[in-house]
């Protein structure tokens, strides 16, 4: 019987693709428990405290995805509410960013579509862990197109830890950067992706990912700045090819008609001057691409011609474009951009012309100290990072030295955009550490591999003399002359491989080095961890709905605030109207299901400035307007006898600075005592008598007899007075919350009773003017 012949089609497995295999199988099990370190870190909320909503904002958007998951998509989107911003309301569906309420609802429904029943609130307070987890594998994807899977594995863990992204992601965040992180990075993950493929596919995804994006969060108009911005930077440095040309217009084009459909951008996407740089880079790389075309379908000759010709109509068309744009953007007051983006590109604009944008704490620029408590150690890595970035410099890699620099001016603007510089950070410190920790190990392993050839050498005793070589002068000439001819092949062939080796050969460092500067490499990293494991744990897991403080008797919980709006839904009509400043706006609603007349949207200068001056008018001015409004109950947060700082005094004067803004009654001057905010015995009589003073103030030296104020560190000036048109109905235990009523307005029916003397009063009218409501 005669043997079986080996098959053809038997699969070689050599030492190379095994390795290879293994180390895709490593890099999955490595990214995973990268998601699940970035989900776990951020559940210190949940642990510490309980599962809760935190903050100002995500109690809009967890309200929001209540009514979505209750009426269904059409009803959200013709949603009035009319328990916000009394008596106008608000159109819900048409000023709202939907990809974060889409995005939990739709995970609210598919697990209970899989009999796992969980409720709004839960699947609210885990989905910014969850879309963590996502945007660390999206880092690895973006940096390993720009620098290898090495660099991308160690940018995913920096990002799973770094503060500045923990501090809006932890559980309870339900804010639009849950989810907005993630779409930023994927979505510069596809253009990178794109531009080193070429491939429409990605292309496509892009445009998808960039809806996603609009849909999410206004910074999208970083991306569409951004992406022109390295376009054209491509454009001037030479490197211009069909690629960038399939990368970049199918974003703007399709991008821009997706972003269209979401209501609260719908035609600014083409009508803001946010939106305007994405266009003339697509006409210049039209013009770019259409040149580099006629090039090479023509003679060198010809081509000069035609190249004029093209650039001269160009330029005609880019004149005509630019002067409609100009004329457009003249006619607006700001030129077409909003006060934000002003304040991003002005940082004094907001404080001048804004000052609701300005009294938002997380719009002031960041201190130095916030940079190394936000991002740590990665300040120190990112400038390896961008020298790494050099070596060599691609398309990719300019990218990512663009993103960081423009994220770098940002975050100086305003502290709230250190979230967009943190995942640059950790790209380009992924970087210096995957490229410092090649150079230290290929150090080492060369190193031991000298030394193992040095003592095989010397152990067998053979030298380079000892070797036999064979006599060239007995081989024939013909087989001397191929040989030469073969030895030229292979030094042409071996010349770029012998340059790398030569390369490396410079970066190797000795051995004693290399271990010293990976031990000091891993000592960093443990630093970080801690660092970030601390901010994780203490810095940015306290609810702000629920507060805490250490002393030596323990652990004091303050829950004042859910105790006031528990009190409010409770004892109040469900049709009341609350007053309070902006900040309290969405957790009234939520919470205490009352309405309000501002809230945390400030999108109504005038309406927030309404209420800035009842706070800061005298008693009897401010129940006149707040009755106007038809409110009920003024509600202050009083921070004096706990040592509260964010409570209404500190805000005071941004209250006097956005009402004297509107109405020019209301001067700052006249509360400032030569240029100093004060609240004792140096007060100005204007501030000692206006609304926000008395309602903070009212019975306050009951406390302890002196009236002093542990946030301010002193004595209140005015401690003992009446209220006359309010009365206090409800103070929370630690007085961190007061709420105060409207009295009724008196009786009025005396003065026409004097008109109407001489006419007989029956036993009825008389029953009328004794009544106190009329």
């Amino acid at each position: 019987m005669a043997a079986s012949s080996p098959s053809s089609d038997t699969v070689v497995v050599t030492p190379s693709s095994l390795r290879q295999a293994f180390g895709n199988v490593f890099s999955l099990f490595i990214l995973i428990l990268i998601g699940v370190l970035a989900f776990s870190i951020r559940l210190f909320s949940v642990i510490k405290y309980e599962s809760v909503i935190h903050e100002f904002d995500p109690y809009f958007n967890y309200r929001v995805t209540q009514f979505l998951t209750k009426n269904g998509i059409y009803d959200f989107w013709n949603w009035f509410d009319d328990r916000t911003w009394y008596p106008l309301g608000r159109v819900i569906g048409g000023t709202v960013y939907p990809g974060l309420t889409l995005t939990a609802g739709t995970l609210w429904w598919i697990l209970n579509s899989l009999n796992i029943p969980l409720s709004v609130e839960t699947v609210c307070v885990f989905t910014a862990p969850t879309f963590s987890a996502f945007a660390a594998w999206a880092t690895y994807l973006l940096t390993k197109e720009v620098k290898g899977a090495g660099a991308g594995l160690t940018a995913a863990a920096l990002l799973a830890l770094v503060p500045s992204y923990i501090s809006r992601s932890v559980a309870g965040s339900y804010d639009n950067e849950a989810v907005a992180i993630f779409a930023l990075i994927f979505t510069f993950y596809l253009y990178i992706k794109t531009l080193n493929t070429g491939s429409l596919f990605y292309a496509t995804l892009n445009a998808l990912s960039y809806f996603y994006m609009v849909c999410s969060w206004g910074g999208y108009t970083f991306i569409i700045n951004l992406i022109p911005m390295h376009a054209l930077l491509c454009i001037v440095t030479g490197r211009y090819s069909p690629r960038l040309y399939i990368a970049y217009a199918p974003l703007v084009i399709l991008g821009t008609l997706l972003a269209a459909l979401v209501p609260v951008v719908g035609f600014n996407a083409v009508m803001t001057s946010e939106h305007f740089a994405s266009f003339l880079v697509f006409l210049i790389l039209n013009v770019v691409g259409l040149v580099y075309y006629i090039k090479g379908m023509l003679t060198p000759k010809m081509f000069k011609v035609a190249v004029t010709l093209v650039v001269s109509a160009g330029l005609i068309v880019c004149c005509a474009l630019v002067a409609v744009l100009i004329a457009l953007v003249a006619s607006s007051p700001t030129k077409g951009w909003s006060g934000r983006s002003l304040s991003l590109l002005d940082p004094t604009y907001a404080s001048k012309y804004i000052p609701i944008i300005a009294s938002v704490s997380e719009h002031q620029p960041p201190t130095w100290p916030s940079y190394f408590m936000d991002i740590n150690v990665l300040a120190f890595l990112v400038p390896a990072g961008i020298i790494a970035c050099f070596l060599p410099l691609t398309d990719a890699s300019s990218f990512v030295i663009l993103y960081l620099v423009t994220s770098v001016y940002f975050s100086g603007v305003m502290v709230r955009l250190m979230l967009v510089l943190a995942p640059a950070a950790c790209i380009m410190s992924g970087i210096a550490l995957s490229s410092a920790f090649g150079v230290f190990t290929r150090s080492i392993k060369f190193a031991s591999i000298g030394k193992e050839v040095d003592a095989r050498d010397t152990g067998n005793g053979v030298t380079q003399n000892d070797v036999v070589k064979p006599d060239r002068n007995e081989e024939p000439p013909k087989e001397k002359a191929s040989r030469k001819k073969k030895k030229e092949k292979e030094n042409v062939a071996k010349a770029p491989i012998a340059t790398k080796k030569n390369e490396r050969r410079l970066l190797m460092l000795p051995m004693e080095t290399s271990v010293v500067a990976i031990l000091l490499l891993i000592l960093l990293g443990a630093f970080y961890v801690v660092h970030c494991v601390w901010a994780a744990a203490e810095a940015y897991s306290a609810p702000s709905i629920v507060l805490t403080s250490h002393s030596h008797d323990g652990l004091h919980v303050f829950d004042d605030f859910r105790e006031a709006y528990a009190w409010l839904s409770h004892n109040t009509d469900v049709d009341d109207k609350v007053a309070s400043w902006w900040d309290y706006g969405y957790q009234t609603t939520a919470m205490a299901n009352r309405t309000v007349i501002v809230d945390n949207n400030t999108w109504n200068n005038t309406h927030i400035a309404t209420v800035g001056t009842a706070m800061s008018s005298p008693e009897k001015a401010a129940w006149e307007i707040f009755n106007s409004l038809d409110v009920k109950y003024v509600l202050v947060v009083f921070g004096g006898l706990v040592g509260y700082p964010s409570d209404d005094i500190n805000k005071f004067l941004w209250m006097v600075r956005i009402g004297g803004g509107v109405f020019p009654h209301i001067k700052e001057p006249d509360y400032l005592r030569d240029g100093q905010y004060r609240i004792d015995n140096m007060a100005t009589p204007t501030m000692l008598n206006c609304l926000m003073y008395k309602l903070s103030y009212y019975r306050f030296v009951e406390t302890d007899g002196k009236g002093f104020d542990r946030v301010r560190r002193t004595e209140i000036g005015k401690k003992h007075f009446k209220l006359t048109h309010f009365e206090e109905v409800f103070t929370t235990h630690h007085w961190m919350v007061r709420i105060y009523k409207l009295k009724p307005p008196k009786n009025r029916m005396r003065g026409k009773t004097k008109k109407s003397k001489s006419k007989p009063t029956s036993k009825r009218s008389a029953t009328r003017k004794k009544n106190p409501w009329q």
